[in-house]
């Protein structure tokens, strides 16, 4: 899907700035700035997009909201609830799961900011389809512009990351020869005492059965127990 942010009447270059940064960082950089407000005239914009001012130079600026969201395909409202009412609360990962669950490789889902100061009037809130929240504490629930941009952006982005190189499990006839290696220095040391070997290894070899050793990890594990054996061998 395509993800669209759109920042309301945005005050603070320099959240506008860090905003496009947040997103760049999760591989988003169509934004849509909203309304006449202009922003406060200074030159931190640049400063806190850091790396991220073609997102800026390059956002999309409208009049209206309406406008911003005339051509997406789903619409989510943020707030920081506050004292007034909202029907709906999404989490920040439901957008994300509802998104991926409904939307195509071709069609938009906007997700809208407010200001600062304020955030999304009644009516612009009622204006999209969905609305979010982002869990904080009750005694100071409302975030940074660019901090909610960038929890979002995480969640919404997590799908475009690639996957963790697959692991390498280690081969049966290694995991054989580290248990019996192991059970060796055991009994060297008499760690097992008056206690039942058998149940105390099988105990061992669960334990480290629900890490699923890779054969670095294994091959690891084994060099050490060889190592201890050779101290021991030493006069």
């Amino acid at each position: 899907m395509k993800v669209r942010i759109v920042l309301v009447e945005p005050h603070e270059a320099g959240n506008v700035g860090a905003a496009a940064r947040a997103m760049k960082n999760f591989g988003f950089t169509d934004l849509w700035i909203a309304g006449p407000r202009p922003q406060r005239p200074d030159d931190i914009s640049d400063w806190w997009a850091k790396g991220a001012s073609d997102v800026v130079e390059s956002a999309t600026r409208v009049a209206t909201l309406e406008e911003a969201l005339a051509d997406v395909h789903l619409s989510v409202a943020t707030t920081a609830v506050r004292a007034r009412q909202v029907f709906e609360q999404l989490a920040p990962q439901d957008v994300a799961r509802i998104a991926s669950e409904h939307l195509s490789e071709d069609q938009t889902l906007a997700v809208v900011f407010g200001r600062e100061e304020s955030g999304l009037s009644g009516r612009e809130i009622a204006m999209c389809r969905r609305t979010a929240v982002i869990s904080t504490s009750p005694a100071f629930p409302t975030m940074n512009l660019a901090q909610s941009v960038a929890i979002f952006c995480y969640e919404l982005g997590k799908g475009l990351r690639p996957a963790p190189p697959a692991q390498d499990p280690a081969p049966g006839h290694l995991l054989q020869v580290l248990d019996s290696r192991a059970r060796r220095l055991f009994e060297e040391v008499n760690f097992f005492g008056e206690k039942n070997a058998d149940r105390i290894c099988a105990e061992l070899q669960a334990l480290a059965g629900r890490a699923v050793l890779t054969t670095r990890e294994a091959s690891l594990l084994l060099s050490l127990v060889s190592h201890l054996q050779k101290s021991r061998e030493k006069p």
